[in-house]
């Protein structure tokens, strides 16, 4: 009888997806009351959690294919429908249908994407991902609310122009073959072998400590846009 109901190593990465899917549940609970850079925040907390959890499965080397199914599961919730009904309720609400269609575009690709990740993943060890990820996605657009959205008046003049835009080319990226780095590992040989990754994540630690945060989404547009040039300078150099 105790055997069934023995504790695995597995238990700890899939409490920190159970996290993140909490949050992301939470952050669509206060959109819904209105409480958007809260509801914004909580998307950022689920992302946290979300590298928490493969952190610590590689930690307790008890990564399964159950652990990236509810995590796929748990980011399409966190970093696809929340993000999705906060811009909807922030911004789209006032276009009706077709504010709708394409608020709800964060949500479809983000779904493809981890659909099309959850069927070519060999392993459980990523080099790099196939399209923007989902989690950079959703932080992108929480960042923007927190930088240029203020209660009850809306979204700054004339940054509210630049949604359109940002929405249609995130959720083209996320189903893209654009090719994205994964965290390194915080060990030795990611060090090594990513030095540049740690020096980037270094100065950006130093850069939100300095602007108090305010600057998370700039450093998310900067990683947005590498990934586009290098790929353009990729098939420059193939041709």
């Amino acid at each position: 009888m105790m055997n069934r109901f023995r504790i695995t190593p597995s238990v700890i990465p899939n409490l920190f997806t159970t996290m993140n899917m909490f949050c992301g549940f939470l952050s669509i609970i206060n959109t819904a009351e209105g409480k958007f850079n809260y509801a914004a925040w909580l998307i950022i907390v689920a992302a946290l959690f979300d590298a928490l959890d493969g952190a610590m499965a590689r930690l307790t080397k008890s990564s399964s294919e159950l652990g990236i199914e509810l995590d796929s599961l748990s980011d399409i919730i966190s970093f696809g429908a929340a993000p999705a009904f906060l811009i909807y309720s922030t911004f789209f609400f006032q276009f009706e249908i077709w504010g709708l269609i394409i608020s709800s575009l964060l949500m479809i690709a983000g779904a493809f994407r981890l659909a099309r990740f959850n069927i070519t993943q060999i392993g459980f060890v990523k080099t790099h991902f196939t399209g923007l990820p989902i989690p950079v996605s959703a932080i992108t657009l929480a960042a923007f609310i927190l930088t240029y959205y203020v209660d009850n008046i809306g979204f700054k003049e004339p940054y509210s122009e630049f949604i359109f835009p940002m929405v249609l080319v995130i959720s083209f990226l996320m189903v893209s073959r654009i090719k994205y780095d994964t965290i390194p590992s915080f060990t030795l040989r990611g060090l090594k072998e990513k030095p540049f990754h740690f020096i980037f994540i270094l100065i950006s630690a130093v850069i939100l400590l300095i602007t108090g945060g305010k600057a998370l989404f700039f450093i998310f547009v900067f990683v947005v846009l590498f990934g586009i040039f290098r790929h353009i300078l990729n098939l420059f150099k193939r041709k």
